[in-house]
Order: C-alpha cells, then structure tokens, then sequence
C-alpha cells in the first residue's frame, strides 16, 4: 500500500520529540536534577515509555491493516462456520463492487485506502493508516503508552514548576516560559482525548467490537426492539474471552506489541460456536 507524506503524521512526530526533550531536559533536570539518582531514574523510565509508544507508533503506521486474499471464496456449507453476514437489502452475501470480491466476516471496504480491509475498525488519520486487523492491538497498544507518556509528563511539568527554588523563579520564567506554556497546551487536551480514545477502545475490547460493529449494533438493537426481540453482538465470548482474542493469550504480552495469536483474519469465534459445540455434545 502506497502512502506519501502524511501532515497529520509530522504533527504527531513534531508533538512527541518536543514533548521529550521538555520533559527529560527541562522538567525533570529543573525538578530533581538530570544528573541524580532520582533525575536519572525518571529519565530512564520516561525514555522507555517513550520508545515503546514511538515502537509501536510507527508499526501502527507501517504495518498493512489487512488484506482480503484475492482468493477468498465464503462457503455457506462449511459447519465450522456457523453465521454468514449478508447484506441489508437481499440478504445475499456480501461483495464490495470496487474490490470485486467477496468481503470475509467483519472486513469492510475503506474509501481512503480504496480497498478492503480485514475487520476494519476505523481509517485514523493520525496514523495515515487503516486500523484493522492486522495492526488493530498496536494501534490499542500505541494509546495506552500514550496515555501513560502524557499523564506522566503532565506529573513532571507540575511538579517541575511548584519545585523551583525562590531565587530561579525569575530565570525559569524568562527562560523556560515558553516550554512550560506550549507543554500544557499540549499535555492537557492530549491527556483528556487520549484517555477517552482509550476507555473507548476498552469498552470496545470489552464487547469484542469494531467501532463500525458499535454503529452498526446501536441499528440493530433498535430493529430488534422494535421486532420484539432481543439483539446480541454475535462475536461477543465473553469479557475475558474477549480480551485475549484481541491482546493475546498471556496477560504480560498484552501491551507488547506482537499478534502472532490473531490468527488469518477470515474467521472469528463467535458466541455461536458454544452453542453449535455443546448441541453436538448431546
């Protein structure tokens, strides 16, 4: 997939290196002092959030969302594979028209990258990229290293500027002003947005959604209600269940950003498979 320059990228790279060097140069040296245990100690860990939230950026970035094997043939016979998702208006299988080929469970097709894309979340254009299923925990993985860079920076600049002897006051107004000032300007909204893109992206782990599957439930509880019945999200196992499809097996390779559990992307555990497994059981 061909991706030129990205505005939106060289915000965020431009945001992340002044937000470092802020932090390690001005808010921890004017705090504790670079050179002391506690100075060194803050700058090693807030280098080693950083890199992890950089690592898994540029992955996020780099890496392909997922792409629909021009092979890809659903087969409505296959017993391991209990729901078929069809479309609205037909109920025949569904086929994107400008990818010319059948799209697997939970991929749907992209405008901006004008393909399919394997359990598509969402386009970000942050990351210039696709978020699917192929890159879908680096991208979770890239937010909660995020949250953690920017709350812990946030701590820092505080506790930098309530630390301040009485006489460097006024040369750490005079010359650190405007690092301190643009440092808040960003840290608190990127705090704030951070940290609800990741409970959001929790709930949606959670409940074992994409962000379109949200949308598309929120219809389809509404049709169901209206129907007199009830609507549950089919690939929803179970909260636990939920997590490990999604981050992996282990908890501690949870915010490591490797998917090698994820599996092809063309079939997902659903709440179906229980049912079908302990029918056949009896």
């Amino acid at each position: 997939m061909k991706r030129g320059f990205s505005f939106s990228v060289t915000v965020v790279v431009s945001a992340i290196v002044f937000i470092y060097f802020c932090t390690v140069f001005v808010f921890i040296d004017r705090w504790f002092g670079l050179m002391t245990s506690p100075g060194i100690m803050n700058a090693v860990a807030f280098t080693g959030v950083a890199f992890m939230c950089v690592l898994n950026y540029a992955y996020a970035i780099l890496a392909d969302p997922g792409r629909v094997p021009s092979s890809f043939m659903p087969d409505i016979e296959d017993p391991e594979v209990p729901i078929h998702e069809i479309k609205r208006k037909g109920g025949d299988l569904r086929f994107c028209q400008k990818c010319s080929c059948f799209k697997p469970p939970r991929a749907h097709h992209c405008r901006v990258c004008k393909r399919c894309i394997l359990r598509m979340d969402h386009h970000c254009n942050w990351i210039n990229n696709c978020v699917g299923h192929a890159n879908y925990k680096v991208f979770f993985v890239f937010v909660v290293y995020a949250v953690i860079a920017c709350i812990y920076s946030l701590i820092l600049l505080v506790g930098s500027l309530t630390n301040d002897s009485q006489n460097d006051k006024q040369r750490s107004a005079d010359t650190f002003r405007v690092a301190y000032v643009i440092s808040g300007l960003l840290l608190v909204p990127l705090s704030v947005a951070l940290s609800v893109l990741l409970g959001w992206h929790i709930y949606l782990i959670l409940q074992n959604k994409t962000t379109i599957e949200y949308h598309e439930g929120v219809r389809a509880m509404w049709l169901a209600e209206k129907g007199g019945t009830v609507y549950k999200h089919p690939y929803d196992i179970g909260a636990y269940e939920n997590l490990t499809t999604v981050l992996g097996p282990s908890i501690f390779c949870w915010i490591c950003p490797f998917s090698r559990h994820i599996g092809n992307g063309l079939r997902f555990r659903t709440a179906y498979d229980r049912v079908s497994t302990s029918s056949t059981s009896k």
